[in-house]
């Protein structure tokens, strides 16, 4: 049994909540919490006991602790957990800033502790099954990959100001999938990015309307296309264009009802936010990390897949603010 101590207790904390009470091979002990109530709420539901951030990573008891807390603390609370020597899941991005994640892994690096970054797309069944066809050959050689990832509103401006942009924030999750993939990372990033959808994101200093071009040392291509409205739904969809086929993963919609009339045909939005979206992801995520820390295998998201998404989150940032493509390996120095 892998004894958890859960960092945060916002929405995502609850969401890492469930899927921590929900496995077989793992109980939630512990939840700490700036905000105390937050965090008494939290513990209640799932018999956890509150404690301070301290107490959680000096616990030898506790096993793993699952970092959901504001971006900004992620790299110190990496840091201190695998130096007590507790194994890590942490919500993305490792940092805001890719200096400060650089020096995170080379601190981790000494503790030879498992982190792993929580890019749960990885584990939608439906992108999954993707990933595992075109492994297969099944279209032969890819080359060209396009993401489609639009949110139905935007999130309040306060949130804006302390997110990181849209590239860190946002589109971190659609760079690691196309790492994800395409199995390996871009040669340069090209961006473009504006702010159309609330004068007031683009007066915070962010874009919420962007479309970013992954070119590849081998001739592949990826676009990726990010707004922060459609109105119809959450829109996530994946196109994998091989020299053989073509791969898709559609819209998860809201029923599977089709209406066929003298009018014409109409079927169902697409699910609404990522909670009814990614819930069979966060827990399949869960499951990967419980069964690496048990196992004494790799983690299945590594903290290199998250510097390296943070890495192209930068240069797209840079790219978009000169107009020219960017190096992936110039903002990696």
């Amino acid at each position: 049994m892998l004894n958890v101590g859960l960092l945060g207790a916002g929405r995502i904390a609850g969401v890492h909540a469930t899927a921590i009470a929900s496995h077989p091979g793992s109980k939630l002990v512990a939840v700490s919490d700036i905000n105390t109530a937050a965090a008494e709420k939290l513990a209640a539901q799932y018999r956890a006991e509150v404690r301070t951030t301290e107490a959680v990573l000096n616990d030898p008891a506790i096993d793993a602790v699952l970092i959901a807390t504001s971006t900004d603390t992620h790299s110190d609370l990496i840091e201190r957990a695998t130096a007590a020597g507790k194994a890590v899941l942490c919500e993305k991005p490792v940092d805001l800033s890719l200096a400060r994640a650089l020096e995170c892994r080379k601190a981790v690096a000494a503790t030879k502790r498992p982190v792993m970054i929580g890019f749960n797309r990885r584990f939608d069944p439906n992108f999954a099954a993707l990933k595992a066809a075109a492994d297969r050959g099944e279209i032969g050689k890819t080359e060209l990959l396009s993401i489609t990832s639009f949110d139905p509103a935007p999130p309040p401006v306060a949130y804006i100001k302390v997110s990181g942009g849209l590239f860190r924030d946002m589109m971190i999750h659609d760079f690691d999938m196309a790492n994800f993939i395409m199995g390996a990372a871009p040669m340069a990033v090209t961006a473009v990015g504006s702010s159309i959808v609330d004068p007031e994101i683009g007066a915070a200093g962010d874009v919420d309307t962007a479309v970013v071009t992954l070119t590849y040392d081998d001739g592949r291509i990826a676009v990726i296309k990010n707004s922060r409205r459609a109105v119809y739904g959450y829109d996530q969809r994946l196109e994998l264009l091989g020299s053989q086929g073509l791969l898709q993963a559609r819209n998860m919609l809201e029923n599977s009802v089709v209406k066929s009339t003298t009018t014409g045909v109409t079927g169902a939005k697409p699910t609404y936010f990522f909670l009814e979206r990614y819930m069979p992801a966060y827990a399949a995520e869960w499951a990967g990390f419980v069964e690496a820390v048990n196992g004494g295998k790799a983690v299945p998201v590594t903290l290199d897949d998250g510097i390296a998404a943070l890495a192209m989150a930068e240069a797209a940032s840079v790219s978009a603010k000169t107009g020219a493509p960017v190096r992936l390996a110039s903002v990696l120095g």
